[in-house]
């Protein structure tokens, strides 16, 4: 997979998720201890996320790595 698409994907997992749990992009930046307009430009794909970044999105959503990938694969 390359890594355009790879991250193409995990945007479109991480508002999936986001918006499943009826969060704003706001309170997931909050809890994920990240920017606002990290979070954002991330869901944007302008910005790439890094392990330890996404890391913190992904607890911060409450759900498992198998969960946020297994949907990853989905899309």
């Amino acid at each position: 997979m390359e890594l355009d698409i790879f991250y193409k994907k995990a945007a479109l997992t991480i508002k999936h998720f986001r918006q499943i749990k009826g969060l704003t992009q706001e309170q997931l930046a909050e809890k994920a201890g990240i920017s606002l307009d990290y979070l954002g430009k991330i869901e944007a794909t302008i910005n790439k996320p890094g392990l330890v970044g996404l890391i913190k999105i992904i607890t911060a959503l409450e759900i498992s790595f198998k969960e946020f990938f297994a949907y990853f694969e989905d899309i």
